[in-house]
């Protein structure tokens, strides 16, 4: 490992930066070079490490600013959000393109958003949505409206000079809560088609590997292996048992991509906050019955994931059995409670499809 110190600034107050080189052996053979950059910032004996212009070495960026002032902006579906690209200078002739990342696409990039410094034209669904902030003569940052679930991904600030075209990426997350899901006919049915398809019904859409990955770290805990967006084939473990991953740690098991068409899995959803609000009705209804019963109020049996968001978001709780519109049986709990499902952890329970002519359960409705 080679080390190297850069002072830089004068007076009471510097910054060193500081680069070194880590081989990445690949195989015997061959090795990749990494170079990776820390400062430290002192000011008055007191430091702090920091990422600024300065210490960027000769591969640093000419015109836009790098880092950008935040790397990953999240926000809830329906929020407005501004992914920040800024100019440092500016080239005599230039455009700025905003695209969004999606490896898998086939066909175009999908290009959000191309401007010069008179005029700007928007492409595509998310055009329609977006906006060039220009809080100043140098923001080229992306106004974003009306957020969706698809919309979580990378973005690309890209100077376009024909020269020396430039850019910066900034990650976009929705916030969220993650949600198995199953067939009514049992475990393991979906293909991934099938499943995209079960969670865009449930008001959902497939997670990401990074969102089962999150909703992991806040506790989710599934023995079913299910369908992530790419495509490949998961399942969180938080306390490992035998039929579970066995003495292996805690973690997410995989088993890697899978054939779309012909594997089947359950799948894991992904949500987000609602517009609207969902409420309990008592009673002991059949699920026709719970259909009217909703109607009755102005509202409609809630979809899985819009009874997600209400426990996830509104730290919904609810101790009663209730209909939803897939024709499943469920409840929320935020407090758990011995009488209450008897699991010492919240989330939301489930009595899987019972008979639909069942007169034992409420309703859980959506407005």
């Amino acid at each position: 490992m080679t080390l190297t110190q850069i002072p830089h600034g004068n007076g009471s107050f510097h910054h060193v930066c500081w680069f070194f080189n880590t081989a990445v052996l690949h195989n015997s053979e061959n090795a990749t070079f990494l170079k990776q950059q820390f400062c430290s910032h002192s000011v008055g004996g007191q430091s702090e490490q920091c990422f600024p212009p300065e210490c960027h070495g000769s591969g640093r960026l000419k015109y836009l600013l790098e880092p950008p002032v935040y790397a990953e902006v999240s926000g809830r579906r329906g929020d407005n959000v501004t992914l920040p690209c800024i100019l440092r200078s500016k080239p005599s002739h230039y455009k700025v393109k905003w695209t969004k990342l999606e490896p898998e696409r086939v066909g175009p990039e999908n290009v959000i958003m191309m401007s010069n410094s008179h005029a700007s034209k928007a492409y595509g669904e998310l055009g329609r949505r977006a906006a060039l902030r220009k809080a100043h003569a140098m923001d080229a940052s992306l106004w974003l409206g009306r957020l969706r679930l698809d919309d979580a991904g990378t973005y690309r600030c890209q100077l376009v000079n024909g020269i020396e075209d430039e850019s910066v990426d900034i990650t976009l997350s929705i916030e969220g809560v993650v949600f198995p899901y199953q067939s009514k006919a049992g475990r393991y049915k979906f293909t991934f088609h099938e499943a995209e398809a079960a969670c865009s019904a449930q008001d959902g859409t497939l997670a990401s590997y990074s969102q089962l990955f999150r909703a992991w770290t806040e506790g989710l805990d599934w023995c079913n292996a299910g369908w992530l967006l790419d495509g490949t084939v998961h399942y969180p473990i938080l306390q490992p048992r035998p039929v579970c991953g066995g003495d292996l740690l805690p973690g997410i098991r995989s088993y890697g991509p899978k054939d779309k068409d012909r594997d089947r899995f359950d799948a894991f959803c992904f949500t987000s906050q609602t517009s609207g609000s969902v409420f309990y009705v008592s009673g002991a209804f059949s699920l026709e019955q719970a259909v009217q019963a909703c109607r009755h109020r102005g509202a409609e049996l809630a979809l899985v994931g819009q009874l997600y968001a209400a426990w996830y978001f509104q730290k919904y709780d609810q101790c009663d059995g209730g209909w939803l519109r897939d024709g499943s049986v469920r409840f929320p709990i935020s407090s758990p409670r011995e009488r209450c499902g008897g699991i010492p952890e919240a989330g939301v329970r489930s009595f899987g499809f019972p008979d639909r002519t069942q007169h034992l359960y409420g309703a859980y409705c959506y407005r």
